[in-house]
């Protein structure tokens, strides 16, 4: 039986609001208050999870919310190389952790911080990973923040169930592309999720089209209403249609995620939705 009045999110669990017992008996960190957990999840890799993660914390942090990234890839971490912060390294105290700031000081925790370099790889099995995660939620100090993101890797394995039951989740945003064997996969997250009591709320196509360099037409790769017809297959709302881009895919490489404006008037509406759905 968990100890909720020691979650710094007592109050915002998605798990108490709709009534549910959270039998993760995970103490939690005095001195966070974190108001609202979004998990971004997808069935499969591959799709642009992590952009989109950071996109939407970049667009969060714009609107003025304090926002911190939990990337939850253990073994596939990318959060900090998309920054630009993967030369820095986390602080610790010998009690906890603190999380890198970003250029426009977005909180990022990530195994990369962690390792002496960022291609050593993390040669753990599954309890150990979920059990990596679950410290980023114990110990490490995100102090106030409106948002926390967490950057989960692929799939409906060890973290995401750790995710699940560890941490207050509010609600996930499922990443996918507009094909049927990747909805068939998000489909699976999203049973998932329902298992679990954890609120999806919308699902956001990537890599839906390309715009014409010439002309500036919009070129529907999987074909039109693709997106809304593999949202509608897996039961969840679309919170909208991103492109391939050139320039995203550049300035990513170069750490400069937080320079895109392309996508702004799109992360707005998402970022709407989001909102909208958690009464914020």
């Amino acid at each position: 039986m968990s100890n909720c009045q020691s979650c710094p999110s007592n109050g915002n669990c998605s798990r108490q609001n709709n009534n549910q017992q959270n039998t993760c008996g995970v103490v939690n960190n005095p001195k966070n208050r974190v108001k609202h957990i979004i998990g971004i999840m997808s069935g499969k890799g591959g799709v642009g999870k992590s952009t989109v993660t950071a996109i939407l914390a970049v667009e969060l942090k714009r609107r003025g919310f304090k926002v911190g990234i939990m990337d939850a890839d253990i073994t596939g971490p990318s959060i900090p190389r998309l920054f630009g912060i993967n030369n820095q390294r986390a602080t610790g105290d010998g009690t906890y952790i603190y999380p890198v700031k970003t250029s426009e000081g977005i909180d990022v925790m990530s195994m990369n911080l962690l390792m002496p370099q960022e291609t050593q790889p993390v040669l753990w099995r599954g309890p150990m990973i979920g059990g990596a995660v679950q410290q980023f939620w114990t110990d490490v100090v995100w102090g106030e923040l409106d948002f926390l993101l967490v950057d989960m890797p692929p799939g409906t394995g060890d973290v995401a169930l750790t995710v699940m039951q560890s941490i207050p989740v509010t609600g996930l945003v499922m990443v996918s592309t507009p094909q049927s064997m990747v909805s068939m996969i998000v489909a699976k997250a999203v049973n998932m999720a329902d298992k679990m009591g954890i609120k999806v709320l919308g699902v956001v196509e990537n890599m839906t089209y390309i715009t014409c360099p010439d002309c500036g037409k919009r070129i529907d790769i999987y074909g039109k209403n693709a997106s809304q017809e593999a949202a509608n297959k897996v039961g969840v709302k679309l919170l909208g249609e991103l492109p391939m881009d050139k320039d995203l895919m550049e300035l990513s490489d170069e750490g400069r995620v937080e320079k895109f404006e392309a996508f702004r008037e799109e992360f707005k509406n998402i970022s709407d939705s989001i909102l909208g759905s958690i009464n914020v």
